[in-house]
């Protein structure tokens, strides 16, 4: 439905639901089967579960509530092959439809198609993401916008200049070193296009509740007008 639809990733939760791994992996693999890339968010820490989720058919990972570059260098270790990291070797793997590929070649070609995602959400996040940012391993820096609000203690203010320079500072974080900036838990359009004229690159515009309940409540209006 998402390739349906033109969407190029799926975003699937499992810090913040009931969603289980099992779950997870065969979604990522019916996305690997249309082209769109399956991508998870585990809870903060829990890398074992990430790397379980990349072995099941997983091309990228979001790690929440990353503060420093030492936190940030741990993730990249723990989700890339040798050289680049220590990430364990598994068989047999849906990325190549389970037909059997050298180690050296599968290893490298996972390692480059794998998306690390951390996610800053804390002042102290912001503070340093200029050296998260210079972390090998590190795909993406992305703003998790409602939380780092709440930080700030302005929930919800996310066109308040602190949100804004906080989207800056990540902007030229990535820029300065080949990364890509995120932002994630706005929807509405100006403010998103402001911030992607700034520099963002990595957009999580809505989930499935947001779009499903935006859509019912549009038609059952509709309908309603009907009488």
């Amino acid at each position: 439905m998402m390739k349906a639809c033109g969407y190029d990733w799926l975003f699937l939760d499992l810090e913040h639901n009931s969603m289980d791994l099992d779950t997870a992996v065969q979604i990522a693999v019916a996305a690997l089967g249309v082209g769109i890339a399956p991508v998870a968010r585990v809870p903060a820490g829990q890398l074992w579960l990430a790397t379980r989720f990349l072995d099941g058919g997983g091309l990228g990972i979001v790690v929440p509530h990353v503060d420093t570059p030492e936190e940030a260098q741990k993730i990249a270790q723990a989700l890339r092959y040798p050289p680049q990291g220590h990430r364990s070797v598994a068989g047999g793997l849906p990325h190549f439809a389970y037909e059997k590929v050298g180690l050296a070649e599968a290893c490298d070609a996972i390692n480059a198609a794998t998306l690390v995602i951390v996610m800053l959400e804390t002042p102290t996040a912001i503070a340093n993401a200029d050296a998260i940012a210079a972390v090998p391993g590190i795909d993406s820096l992305l703003i998790g916008s409602n939380d780092l609000a709440m930080e700030l203690g302005i929930p919800g203010g996310f066109a308040d200049e602190r949100i804004v320079a906080a989207c800056q500072a990540v902007c030229d974080a990535c820029r300065a070193h080949g990364k890509a900036a995120g932002v994630g838990g706005i929807s509405d359009e100006a403010l998103l296009r402001s911030y992607i004229a700034m520099g963002v690159r990595l957009v999580l515009p809505g989930s499935d509740h947001s779009l499903l309940t935006r859509a019912a409540t549009e038609t059952a209006a509709a309908m309603r007008a009907c009488l």
